[in-house]
């Protein structure tokens, strides 16, 4: 390609920033503040959609102008009228996105819940701590929400109140640690607590759980375990959009 022609590309690419962004903050506008300020599943296409096509046409000076145009305000109407139909079709909405699901509840885990969603025992630890809560036990119920963040209710009793209106002395910092993950002694966490395996089999003796039964159990500073097991039924109330 000689100099004159990698010019004139430039030009073009040039040209093709100054008219496309304009027209793409245009579009986005228009769409609301809904695409802008959550990302369900449909509007994370959305969102991929209008990167490729806006990423093709500045790259490639080849492409022809005006069809991207065509196509980007295409993808804008597109996710406006799907919004619509969103909010007059409840069915509709649940064919195109995730429903909200519990996936703690009374301090426990949903473990058929978290395999649904495909979310470890991590995931949902980090979640929570992102929510300053960092005993599980604590958590009333957290819900998964369709565009990835977590809502949680914590019980009643752990609701925030100063210790200056109750006039007491802090007994504990809230933490727990994760001793068992999925059947599985945390050995390395065992040891930073001064604990032992044998310590921790005596305990699960003690409240009448294998291990293998365990799903996932955390200690406090109190030296109080909180046990998840794997097919414990717990109560489940609806939750829809």
């Amino acid at each position: 390609m000689n100099p004159m022609e990698m010019l004139k590309d430039m030009l073009i690419v040039l040209g093709r920033i100054a008219t496309i962004y304009p027209l793409l903050l245009g579009v986005t506008l228009f769409m609301g503040r809904r695409s802008v300020g959550e990302l369900p599943v449909f509007d994370y296409i959305i969102i991929l959609s209008l990167g490729s096509v806006i990423g093709a046409d500045i790259a490639d000076p080849s492409i022809h102008h005006l069809p991207t145009a065509f196509a980007i305000v295409a993808i804008g109407v597109l996710q406006k009228t799907v919004s619509y139909l969103l909010i007059k079709n409840r069915r509709f909405g649940k064919w195109i996105t995730f429903e909200p699901i519990i996936v703690v509840k009374s301090g426990q885990f949903i473990h058929t819940n978290l395999k649904k969603a495909r979310y470890s025992i991590d995931n949902i630890l980090q979640m929570l701590r992102e929510e300053q809560i960092f005993d599980i036990s604590g958590v009333d119920m957290a819900v998964l929400e369709p565009n990835g963040t977590l809502s949680v209710m914590k019980k009643l009793e752990k609701t925030t109140v100063t210790l200056e209106d109750l006039k007491l002395k802090r007994q504990d910092s809230g933490l727990s640690y994760a001793i068992i993950k999925e059947g599985r002694m945390q050995t390395i966490t065992l040891e930073k607590l001064n604990l032992s395996q044998q310590w921790l089999e005596k305990q699960l003796v003690q409240h009448g759980v294998p291990l293998d039964q365990v799903f996932f159990a955390s200690l406090n500073d109190q030296m109080k375990l909180n046990i998840t097991i794997y097919d414990k039924e717990i109560p489940i109330p609806p939750l829809y959009h």
